[in-house]
Formats: structure tokens, sequence, C-alpha cells
């Protein structure tokens, strides 16, 4: 079957698109023939070797897919094949087969577009656990996303709007600010004068939740601009600053700084896990969350699609397709 393959960390340019071998199904285990392979920015960090975790190489990239159960390992009874699931792995996601831990895969509800499917595992995971989880959002709170047009933040507009929020999105560009309008949330603002602009949306009150995956300069608003008993969701550094905290503000104003690291929490919990994919996956059903796809490309074309990612340029969700 073909892969993209890391054969040592490094420029993203130096992965390999090749044959190798399929992989058989171990106890616990699904064998998946990919639809999509979701495209997230760990994977390019990963990759670079810049992330938390450090695969030995050569490993193929890539945490969450959809597509068809082929085959089943022992001890697995839930899922059969010709089952439809979408899955989250630690590693080979952008390849035409993929093993699954059985667990850790849900079975697709009718009708769903496989890149649709992927966005909810990661990017929907993240967002609906840091809202629910780590921030505990009530409703008529205000919750501020940076980086609203990406993957994760048209999640967590709309999750927020689910859950009761005012939601005030952030973007770098006007094309940006329309596509996180279009996802729901209720003001859409640029980086440019953050604080000011926050505290006028909310009559100087600031912000009781700020959902922060780009770090640098935003976050160092946020610490000026959150309400007292606010909660400053930590999430992930896609400025590639990762910033110093003024600690005394946290104590001044008295707000939390909270981190959020879902693949740590699905672990550890993943009962709390499973019965949140099921309420994600019931809330696409019923029409209340809608993935945006930006794009399906070829599995060969990894490297270019990460480079998009990690730049930044990307809206919505990206997908390979084998």
């Amino acid at each position: 079957m073909k892969a993209i393959v890391c054969h040592g960390f490094g420029p993203l340019d130096t992965l390999a698109y090749e044959e190798v071998a399929a992989p058989v199904p171990g106890a616990g285990e699904v064998l998946v023939r990919t639809e999509a392979a979701g495209v997230n920015f760990p994977d390019g960090l990963l990759v670079q070797g810049l992330y938390q975790m450090k695969p030995e190489a050569p490993f193929t990239p890539g945490m969450e897919v959809a597509g068809v159960v082929e085959a089943v390992g022992a001890g697995v009874t839930e899922l059969k094949p010709g089952d439809r699931v979408a899955g989250v792995t630690s590693l080979g996601g952008y390849a035409e087969q993929v093993l699954c831990p059985a667990e850790q895969a849900f079975t697709l509800p009718e009708g769903i577009d496989a890149a649709e499917a992927t966005a909810l595992l990661v990017a929907f995971g993240t967002s609906h656990h840091a809202l629910k989880q780590r921030a505990n959002l009530q409703p008529g709170e205000v919750l501020v996303v940076f980086g609203a047009s990406g993957s994760t933040g048209v999640a967590a507009v709309q999750i927020g709007k689910i859950m009761g929020a005012t939601v005030i999105g952030v973007c770098s560009s006007e094309e940006k600010r329309r596509i996180a309008a279009e996802a729901g949330a209720d003001h859409v603002i640029g980086y440019d004068n953050l604080k000011d602009d926050v505290k006028r949306l909310t009559g100087g009150r600031g912000a009781d939740v700020v959902y922060d995956v780009v770090g640098g300069e935003p976050f160092k608003a946020a610490t000026r601009f959150m309400a007292r008993e606010g909660r400053l969701l930590v999430i992930g550094f896609a400025s590639g600053e990762i910033p110093q905290f003024p600690v005394n503000l946290a104590l001044v104003k008295e707000y939390a700084v909270v981190g959020v690291f879902w693949g740590n929490w699905r672990r550890n919990d993943p009962a709390a896990y499973r019965a949140n994919m099921e309420e994600l996956m019931g809330w696409w059903a019923e029409g209340k969350v809608t993935p945006l796809v930006e794009g399906r490309y070829p599995l060969a074309e990894a490297a270019q699609v990460l480079e998009r990612v990690l730049a930044r340029g990307a809206v919505g969700k990206l997908a390979l397709v084998p």
C-alpha cells in the first residue's frame, strides 16, 4: 500500500510517498481502509521533531482517519468488516490502510462525508473538551475564540453557541472573519486592537473564557482583558511563540489559566471521551455542528498541505484522500 513516511525528523519536504507493507490488526485493533485522513497542526510539528511525542523513525504521521473496516483483530466484537468508522491513532493516518484501536473507533452517522468525520475527531473533539470539561462554559458567558476560521476555531465557535455563549471570533483577515461569522460568531474582530475591542464589546467587563490556539501577542492581550473568574484556555502556539505569563494578573483579576491537552485527556478518561464523541456525532446528525472542509487533497501532497497548515494559511479542515 502507499503511505507517507518520515525517515527522520526534519523539514516537511523530506517526507516520502512510497510503498510500504500493509498492516495486520492485532488484538483489540481494526484495520481501516482510508477514505480520508485529517491533517492537523501537530502532525507538522511531529515530523520536524517539535512535538511532545517523538516516535522512532521511520514512521507514518497522521492521527485521525475515516473509512471502512476491512479486518478486525482478536477480541474485537463491537465492530466488523464493512462498518464505516472514524478513529484516532497515535500514528499511521497518512496511508491507504490504517490500524486503529477498536476502543478509539466510532461508527459514523449515515451520510456523513469522510473528511467531515475526521474534523469531528481532533478539531471538534479538542474544542468540545476544552469548553465542556476544562472551561465549564456556561450559558450567557462571553467566549473569545482566537483563530476562529481554522478547523478548531470553527468548532469552538459552533460549540460555544450550542452551549449558550456569546461568541467573539478573532481572525487575521476579512475573509477569515467572514468564515467565523458564518460559523455563528456574534462578533468578529481582528488582532490589531484586541484588548480594546474585547473590552468595548463586553461593556468593559472582559471575557469569561478565551480559547487560545495562537499564543504570542494575542495571549498577552488576553491576560489583560479577562473577566473576574474567567478561564484562559491554553491549547496551542500557532504563532510560534510560547509567551511568558505575568502571574500577578491572575492574582489581581482572579482568573485561571487552564491547560488543554486533548490527547492526554482521552487516554486518561476514555469513558468521558467516548461520551463526548457520541454527543458530537449526535449534534452532527441533528445539524447543530457542521465542520468546514476547505479541501481534499491527494495523499501524495501531504508535505505541501502540512506547509499550508503550519503557515496558518488554512481555513477549516484539510484532508488527504488516497
